[in-house]
């Protein structure tokens, strides 16, 4: 195989980032059946919401994983690797594996003219299929309704949460969006969901045999500081206790939604609370030893995002830190500085080098006006600004965030630009 070829393959398909977000099913229907309906060799469970869905969908695949199945993820947006958007078995897949198949991919997406996750998404089919992926939980990218992943038949359907963002996509409202993210339920089909209750009819609706959390769902919850939480969770018929290492409330309510999730699938105890305890995911309050200290990382890219982290920090006990913080241009920056602002030391403010969504750091300053504020052009000079020892937080794009771990950690980024 020519590595050059391959590599051009993938400088081929994050060009096609440019071509922006395409919602509906045709073309991803039209490529995965051109690839032998690759999604049809496994089944899949579809795991949506503005915020958590990623959480969730790596928690409910951490307890199938532990349950000895041959088990697939797949994941929106990568933080460094392309590769880390397909795992099997709790293993991230080859990076050659995964671009030998996206080599044969393309002649079918060019055909198509699909789009970049449309693209991603039967990408990720094929890989679990030949990697003979009994169960794969597919994260949404974008709504639900018209997102590529929703050419699947989900065995089951997660809805984590409803709140306002891609509003110019979505709909401007928590119903409009709402209605967006109903569109994974199947009638007669298991459905979780975590959504505020005044939402639910828009949910119910499309006849999925739904448990709402605070309903047929209840999650109990005791903080373990730096450790994550001890849960207990109580469904219809059955009640369990695990442990999970993520951190913040709404760490805790993702895991407990899985847990609800891996009962519907007919997990067993022993399984749901291995894979509870093991789930990893990186960038999401992920805390890194640095230099003398720790510097915690978190995609918490808008208004409620920034809120969860302000209250995590709080309630860890941690007081004002230094934050490096970065965003997207779409985002309400004026609502995410109102969050993180209080908690805040000092805000170095940068951006995603190779993000051209990302919004102009100089532009953000005046949010917040009641911090100390320093500009930078690049994350390696935020790092270099934050002070030895203690606790610092890295927060805002999951592009920043994934230009910055690698920093951290001694790993190198790919270079290509990053839109999706």
């Amino acid at each position: 195989m020519d590595d050059g070829a391959v590599t051009g393959d993938l400088a081929w398909l994050f060009a096609r980032q440019r071509f922006g977000v395409h919602p509906g099913l045709t073309r991803v229907r039209s490529l995965l059946g051109r690839l032998g309906e690759p999604q049809n060799a496994f089944e899949s469970i579809l795991v949506g919401g503005t915020n958590g869905k990623g959480s969730t969908a790596a928690s409910l695949a951490a307890m199938l994983t532990a349950s000895g199945e041959q088990s697939g993820l797949f994941t929106s947006p990568h933080l460094t690797r392309f590769s880390e958007r397909f795992t099997v078995g709790g293993r991230e897949l080859p990076q050659q594996t995964v671009l030998a198949a996206l080599r044969r991919v393309r002649p079918a997406a060019e055909a198509v003219e699909a789009s970049f996750f449309e693209i991603v998404t039967a990408l990720g089919c094929l890989l679990f299929a030949e990697a003979g992926v009994r169960r794969a939980v597919m994260e949404v990218g974008l709504g639900g309704r018209l997102d590529a992943t929703n050419a699947l038949e989900p065995a089951l359907s997660v809805i984590t949460n409803v709140d306002l963002d891609h509003t110019d996509i979505l709909g401007a409202t928590p119903e409009a969006i709402a209605r967006e993210k109903a569109g994974i339920l199947r009638h007669g089909r298991p459905a979780v969901t975590a959504v505020d209750h005044r939402l639910l009819p828009l949910l119910e609706v499309h006849g999925a045999d739904l448990w709402v959390t605070g309903r047929e769902i209840e999650v109990r919850a005791l903080p373990l500081a730096w450790e994550g939480w001890a849960l207990g969770v109580r469904v219809p018929g059955l009640e369990l206790e695990v442990r999970t290492p993520l951190l913040g409330r709404h760490g805790a309510a993702n895991a407990g939604l899985a847990v609800a999730a891996a009962v519907r699938l007919g997990l067993t105890r022993e399984a749901v609370r291995a894979g509870a305890q093991a789930t990893h995911w990186p960038g999401r309050l992920e805390r890194l030893p640095w230099r003398g200290g720790h510097l915690l990382l978190d995609g918490a890219h808008n208004p409620s995002g920034a809120e969860a982290l302000a209250t995590t920090l709080r309630e860890l006990g941690a007081g004002r830190v230094p934050l490096i913080v970065g965003v997207a241009a779409d985002k309400d920056a004026a609502a995410v500085a109102a969050h993180l602002s209080p908690v805040a030391s000092e805000v170095i403010l940068t951006r995603a080098r190779l993000s051209p969504r990302a919004a102009d750091p100089g532009h953000l300053a005046p949010h917040f006006a009641d911090v100390p504020v320093r500009v930078v052009p690049d994350p390696a000079a935020a790092l270099a600004l934050l002070p030895a020892g203690g606790l610092a937080v890295a927060c805002g794009s999951l592009y920043l965030i994934g230009e910055l771990r690698p920093l951290v950690l001694g790993g190198e980024s790919e270079a290509y630009e990053r839109w999706q």
